[in-house]
């Protein structure tokens, strides 16, 4: 029986040998194992190595799996110092592969899947982290209207709507009804810090697996899976990653919680967060706990559409239903934060 994610790799060949130049078929096409949100393949054909990265098939929440929107921040990214694979074409008919797609080169390295990186030495940990922050500090320092994403979100109030967003995909996907989630629904809003005016190009989904590093060097290639990308606040993908490394260490998701990081020379949160400054020349970070906390809920919200999506058939991880589960622990960390 097929997945649902096959598709008639001859009539893909044939569109792309019309649209991709120096592309030439057959193809073989084999599905990525990792990653929750749009399925993405590895394109081989005689004379060369492809990336295809297409929306799920099947009813999706609306605004969810932006791959048009994805393509869009490549292509603007491809002359920045921001790592990013080059993209050859967007593909907006559904009729080819049964959704929208988009062709994009494909990077030989290596992508860690745990941030305790066990496999490296207590120099290459350190340097891998810094490496991390580096590149995050490059994306936020894009000049937005050079590279033409004035337009790729609203400005101000970035918390607000996200928050505002986030409850409505929540409440879209709900399975089961969480208390900590309805808490965290209601004291967000009445707990946004004020507005302070930055406007960056933020990730999204910024963490250490959606990263492509060197074969050998400490060296980000790629930053990879956008679809979360969009104008907003830099310390939503700050405070973002910080939170990821609080979870536990464990085969759904990896964390650094539970792991003693000075041993390992990993940095610890206050040192991560002080190396970012330092970086972007700011003298701390106000309200920090808030940051967390809304990462923390906006990670569940996510996560409870990736459960909704096992449920309905369309995940494109085995991984899905387990990610699931993690909404409740991830409500109740927040909570906790917010008694301090």
């Amino acid at each position: 029986m097929q997945s649902n994610f096959d598709f008639d790799t001859e009539k893909l060949a044939a569109y792309l040998e019309r649209h991709v130049p120096g592309f030439t078929g057959p193809l073989v096409a084999e599905k990525f194992s990792g990653g929750q949100s749009n399925p993405t393949f590895k394109i081989t054909t005689a004379t060369g190595q492809y990336v295809l990265r297409r929306k799920p098939p099947g009813e999706l929440l609306k605004s969810a799996h932006a791959v048009d929107r994805e393509f869009k921040v490549l292509a603007a990214l491809a002359n920045t110092d921001v790592p990013v694979a080059a993209v050859y074409h967007l593909c907006e008919d559904d009729e080819v592969i049964g959704s929208m797609f988009y062709l994009m080169e494909f990077k030989a390295g290596r992508v860690f899947w745990d941030p305790a990186l066990p496999d490296l030495d207590n120099a290459q940990r350190a340097a891998i982290f810094d490496e991390m922050n580096r590149v995050m500090v490059a994306l936020h320092s894009v000049d937005i209207d050079v590279v033409g994403l004035r337009d790729f979100g609203r400005p101000g109030h970035y918390f607000q709507r996200q928050i505002d967003r986030w409850t409505k995909q929540y409440r879209a996907a709900e399975t089961e009804v969480i208390a900590d989630m309805d808490t965290l629904i209601e004291w967000l809003p009445n707990n946004t810090p004020d507005d302070d005016g930055q406007l960056v190009l933020a990730h999204g989904d910024f963490r250490l697996d959606n990263m492509m590093f060197h074969p050998t060097e400490p060296q980000v290639m790629a930053l990879l899976d956008w679809e979360l990308s969009t104008l907003g606040h830099p310390y939503a993908d700050l405070a973002y990653q910080c939170m990821q490394l609080r979870l536990a260490n464990d085969s759904v998701l990896a964390g650094l919680g539970g792991v003693d990081r000075k041993a390992l020379a990993i940095p610890t949160e206050e040192e991560y967060v002080a190396l970012y400054c330092q970086r972007m020349g700011l003298q701390g970070i106000p309200n920090w706990n808030f940051y967390v906390i809304f990462s923390m809920f906006r990670f569940a919200s996510i996560l409870e559409g990736v459960g909704r999506r096992a449920l309905d058939g369309n995940a494109s991880s085995d991984k899905a239903g387990q990610m699931k589960g993690l909404v409740r622990p991830l409500a109740k960390m927040a909570v906790e934060l917010i008694a301090g």
